[in-house]
């Protein structure tokens, strides 16, 4: 029996609960939810109303994530726990760091191209937010208690292989992923062609540090569908990990469904 067996497709069925709605619940209490803990979680939906749906209802709700304390203040410094935001809370911290601009990619770096390509993020995906601009800046934290380094190393390699990638045609755009984290970066390269993009976030880490965490030696890159088998089988045999994230738009900006405005309301951070 595996573990979507626990509960049966019968008491689901009964509930009103979907299958994707039931592994949403088991990603938010990070474990096998029982049948109270189902009912309970259904009629929470109920009471706050049902024009949304279970699943996008569920898809708002605070994930099982670890939890730490960081210096908040710099004139009191003291501990404090940053509660992880939700989709629209982050639609508000990106309008607050990104102003309307013009963010130019660097010379060595190619934007996005063409409206439908598929996007991936090469390298780990970032669980860490304190060393950034959203850390210092927003939640105006003023020590990190994890000090990153960017191995020059796994740079050079990740570098190497994707210059081969894009080289022989099989990546259209590549951008490293710095400033700003995984959403200023894909403004960045998103921007030059006034297109935009359409994502899905990770649900096992934090919202704000997989969004704006700007952990080092991670790569934003674009392909065509047709590519997409090749590339994953050149980075499987580099062992090199990698995440889809969604496509490029016409421009439009959406994270998990919700939509954060045309590309050109954004810019590089405040």
């Amino acid at each position: 029996m595996n573990d979507n067996e626990i509960v049966s497709e019968e008491i689901l069925e009964g509930l009103g609960i979907s299958r994707p709605a039931y592994e949403e619940i088991q990603t938010i209490i990070g474990r096998l939810p029982s049948v109270d803990e189902l009912s309970t979680l259904m009629a929470m939906w109920q009471s706050q109303g049902t024009r949304q749906g279970l699943l996008s209802w569920l898809k708002g709700q605070p994930h099982s994530v670890e939890r730490h304390d960081y210096i908040e203040s710099e004139t009191e410094p003291q501990s404090k726990e940053i509660k992880e935001p939700r989709v629209k809370e982050c639609l508000e911290i990106a309008r607050s760091l990104f102003a309307k601009g013009s963010p130019t990619p660097p010379d060595d770096e190619a934007p996005f191209r063409h409206r439908g390509d598929a996007i991936y993020m090469v390298g780990d995906v970032s669980a860490l937010f304190v060393n950034s601009d959203y850390g210092r800046k927003y939640l105006h934290l003023v020590d990190d208690p994890v000090r990153l380094d960017d191995d020059s190393e796994c740079r050079f390699y990740l570098t190497m292989i994707l210059d081969s990638l894009f080289d022989n045609g099989t990546l259209k755009s590549r951008c490293t992923v710095g400033r700003g984290g995984l959403f200023g970066t894909l403004t960045r390269c998103a921007w030059p062609s006034r297109l935009g993009f359409d994502i899905l976030t990770c649900r096992e880490v934090r919202l704000d540090a997989f969004l704006f965490g700007e952990e080092g030696v991670r790569f934003i890159v674009t392909l065509e569908e047709a590519q997409e088998d090749f590339f994953l089988v050149k980075l499987t045999e580099a062992r090199v990990n990698c995440c889809f994230l969604g496509r490029v738009t016409k421009g439009r900006v959406l994270v998990d469904d919700m939509d954060f405005g045309d590309i050109q309301t954004y810019g590089l951070p405040n």
